[in-house]
């Protein structure tokens, strides 16, 4: 299989730029075909100027819905103007025009205001995707400062929790909120400490609202990339770490927006998936065990087996024919926890 390496690269500031970077991310797929999967649709994407936010931004829009996004004032303008541009170009017929929101979403007041402004001009949100982040490589937590660790929360969780508090004020059944985690919540990055830790707030953060909003006909799911060519890779990224990108993963390269921005559709589209909630998608090419959320089931049965033999203290106390329903019982409680978990069973 080729390899696939980006020139080094970084920036002085973030958010990042998309217009700067070289080669410049591809959000769209030419051979993509729409149904009009979210028709009537009104989409509120944070971050939606660039990166996975602008792919997101404008399959929802080949998909039938009418969208809005936020992003940074002075450091996204540009970006900004070409996702609007490229969102009216694909449109289609009874959609609405796009806006785009400039705010600091890790602030409470800031979240109501874009919300509020969403609901001015449309009247309604059906889909909220939580995706705007920030992230600062360092190799040591003496690094992380109280001022840097309340600025990537902010950004990367509060403003989740603001952006649905305020929205489901107006989502109603068959509604649905995205968040975007990282595959960092679960192999964690020893460069992006703080970050990592964020993304896996996020993954609680989206189990257990999914819990809450269940009865109200309201679906929460994340999705959990892997490596990425987005701005936020060169704003965060030393230029040598930029050059081996996607190398930990198996297929050798990062992913291009568009290869992440159909599992939004997805996610988002009653009629494909009506009876998910409280999941994560994983399209992070991620072959570690624990990574994807997978227990090997022989392997399991194995160290329940020793165990259930640590238990029992003494072979001559529990015979043979008492230990297996012992071990049965055993082995199946602690499948059910870790499916409660998140896990998935694979022989």
């Amino acid at each position: 299989m080729a390899t696939h390496r980006f020139p080094p690269q970084t920036q002085d500031s973030q958010p990042g730029r998309e217009y700067l970077m070289h080669p410049l991310p591809q959000p769209l797929n030419p051979d993509y075909k729409p149904s009009n999967k979210l028709l009537g649709k009104v989409a509120l994407v944070t971050g939606g100027d660039s990166g996975i936010g602008r792919a997101v931004s404008l399959y929802f829009t080949l998909e039938g819905a009418t969208v809005a996004f936020t992003y940074v004032k002075g450091q996204e303008d540009k970006d900004k103007d070409h996702t609007l541009k490229m969102i009216n170009e694909l449109k289609v017929g009874g959609a609405k025009d796009p806006i785009a929101i400039p705010t600091d979403l890790g602030f409470e007041e800031n979240c109501k205001r874009v919300v509020d402004q969403v609901i001015t001009e449309y009247g309604q949100i059906d889909i909220l995707v939580n995706n705007a982040a920030e992230q600062y490589y360092s190799t040591t937590i003496e690094d992380i400062d109280e001022a840097r660790l309340g600025r990537v929360f902010r950004t990367n969780i509060f403003s989740y929790f603001f952006m649905s508090r305020y929205a489901l004020k107006h989502m109603k059944e068959g509604s649905c909120i995205i968040n975007t985690t990282s595959l960092a919540a679960y192999a964690g990055n020893p460069g992006l400490l703080d970050y990592s830790a964020t993304k896996g707030a996020i993954v609680a953060f989206t189990r257990s609202l999914s819990q809450q909003l269940i009865e109200k006909g309201i679906r929460v799911n994340a999705v959990a990339p892997g490596p990425v060519w987005t701005p936020l890779q060169p704003a965060s990224m030393p230029a040598e770490k930029i050059a081996i990108l996607g190398s930990e993963v198996p297929m050798d390269r990062a992913a291009q927006p568009y290869e992440i921005a159909p599992c939004y559709v997805f996610l988002a589209c009653n009629v494909c998936a009506s009876y998910i909630t409280g999941q994560v998608v994983h399209p992070n090419e991620q072959n570690r065990t624990i990574a994807g959320g997978i227990c090997h089931l022989p392997i399991l049965q194995h160290l329940l087996w020793l165990f259930h033999v640590g238990v029992a203290g003494n072979l001559k106390t529990y015979p043979l024919p008492e230990r297996i329903p012992k071990f049965i019982r055993i082995s199946r409680w602690i499948q059910m926890w870790t499916n409660l978990g998140g896990f998935h069973w694979r022989n």
